[in-house]
């Protein structure tokens, strides 16, 4: 008879109850690594329930991959319990994170040396060796923006929005695209400074224009750069934010899996203080397709907020 953790913490009573109803459950009840049972830790950000000794593993992959939460000695916030609760438990988590274990390769146990563990925790999440392919995610995907004449810059990770994606196949110049990404720069606010289409003279510009661009399969994040257009000097920068856009990819892959319904909430990037975010960001389907809703807080300036919707098309389409 395994014991549950009493919670503690600065989350409401009903998430807490919800954490609660979510660690019984049977899948929940053993490490999602090595299969120890009754955890009593957690990762907040994988959505998983691990053992002692595997939270040791964890902690080693930093925060920006795992972090790490005692169910019975850390305080938990609202947030870190609707991440888990959206994962859904271990049995969800692993579907994803080892959907494609060798079959030579085997799962560490309960009694796992400390460098089996590790081994099979960094590959599993670190480099996400046991991921489809698809949703593999390494690299970043690059844009930028002016807040008086609004661009893209096409490099070599991405095609210019003006460019008519004609290919019937998915390989162009031996790089590998997943999907198209398309970004709807709908406005900027309180920027620090202002003189795109050219917004001129405007702190507040509201732009409603669309950008295409390809994904490669490395892709992890579209970098957003917003300046201050100069005719006589160099555009001066009014800042510039990061988008994570792997869990609008991971997002996508259920969907084309056939195992989502209409008009639901699928997926959610939090805002956290290693991020941009203004506010958590929600992934939805709407009428068949997958868009999400970006605030950002413009990084190395004073002040400034973008506002971006991005919406998710297959290559087939």
């Amino acid at each position: 008879m395994s014991s549950h953790a009493d919670y503690r913490g600065n989350a409401s009573k009903e998430a807490l109850r919800r954490l609660k109803k979510l660690q019984v459950q049977p899948d929940n009840q053993i490490c999602a690594d090595c299969g120890v049972p009754d955890p009593k830790w957690a990762s907040s950000t994988i959505g998983v329930f691990i053992c002692i000794k595997c939270s040791g593993v964890h902690r080693s992959l930093g925060v920006h991959i795992s972090k790490v939460l005692s169910l019975t000695l850390d305080n938990w916030a609202d947030d870190e319990v609707d991440a888990m609760v959206d994962v859904g438990g271990n049995s969800a988590a692993n579907a994803i994170y080892e959907a494609v274990i060798p079959e030579h390769f085997r799962k560490p146990g309960p009694e796992a040396s400390f460098e089996e563990r590790s081994n099979f925790i960094r590959l599993k999440y670190e480099l996400q060796e046991f991921l489809k392919p698809s949703l593999r995610i390494a690299s970043s995907l690059s844009s930028s923006l002016s807040s008086t004449s609004l661009q893209s810059k096409p490099s070599s990770n991405s095609l210019g929005p003006g460019l008519q994606h004609k290919h019937s196949t998915k390989m162009v110049a031996m790089v590998e695209f997943i999907g198209l990404l398309k970004v709807k720069v709908v406005k900027g606010t309180n920027l620090a400074t202002a003189k795109t289409c050219v917004i001129k003279s405007n702190l507040n510009p509201v732009w409603n224009e669309q950008l295409m661009l390809s994904v490669p399969q490395s892709s992890s994040s579209l970098k957003v750069q917003v300046f201050d257009k100069d005719m006589l000097s160099a555009d001066d920068s009014m800042g510039e934010a990061e988008v994570d856009i792997q869990p609008l990819v991971s997002a996508a892959s259920v969907l084309e899996s056939g195992c989502i319904y209409d008009n639901m909430q699928i997926g959610k990037w939090l805002a956290t203080n290693d991020n941009a975010l203004l506010t958590d960001s929600i992934i939805n389907v709407i009428d068949g397709q997958i868009k999400q809703d970006v605030s950002l807080k413009l990084q190395n300036v004073e002040c400034g907020e973008l506002y971006l919707e991005l919406e998710w098309l297959p290559l087939e389409q």
